[in-house]
């Protein structure tokens, strides 16, 4: 039991390895490749540093559900059960999180995402049917979309495309959101 990481040609070149080793219920590796953030058991977040070694542990309050790492590298959000989205800093300059509210969760898995250009937004579903965007500086949402019948278990930012984004829930659609077409927008109207 434990996490193995390995080259491209099959071999290993670290391995953490213990009897202890808890349940690994999220992770991801920052996009430079220096940073492994995991999620160990319900409430505990581990930031291994691969080069160093060198290891962080973050305790939450709260069952974490997932996470997702900025595009840059530099933060990471996770999905806490008490309907909150916690944003740390992967560095580990900050004491606490940033905190943004507004979705509901509490039973199912939700995946967040960080997007648009600058990884600046931050959307998330949630388990009243809509979609929450919030800017990376206010914790409360600047956009609610509407247009799934039940939970929105997960949200992607197009990273080629930063205003185009999609979501997917259990009423088992997928939806592609943007902004509407300027052609559609009449004359006076912005």
């Amino acid at each position: 039991m434990g996490i193995h990481l390995w080259d491209c040609e099959g071999n290993e070149i670290k391995a953490w390895r213990g009897s202890r080793m808890p349940k690994i219920l999220d992770l991801a590796v920052t996009p430079d490749g220096k940073n492994l953030i995991s999620i160990f058991l319900d409430k505990e977040i581990r930031i291994l540093n691969l080069e160093s070694n060198a290891e962080r542990i973050i305790s939450e309050g709260h069952t974490i559900s997932s996470l997702s790492i900025s595009g840059d590298g530099k933060f990471f959000i996770v999905n806490l059960n008490n309907q909150e989205i916690h944003m740390w800093d992967v560095a580990g300059e900050w004491q606490q999180p940033l905190k943004y509210t507004g979705h509901q969760q509490n039973k199912y898995v939700i995946r967040s995402c960080f997007g648009g250009v600058n990884s600046a937004f931050i959307a998330s579903g949630s388990e009243n049917s809509e979609v929450y965007i919030w800017s990376r500086h206010s914790s409360k949402p600047i956009e609610v979309l509407s247009g799934h019948s039940t939970t929105v278990n997960c949200v992607s930012w197009n990273p080629k495309r930063p205003k185009m984004l999609a979501s997917a829930s259990d009423d088992q659609t997928i939806r592609i959101w943007g902004p509407t077409s300027s052609k559609n927008v009449k004359p006076g109207q912005s």
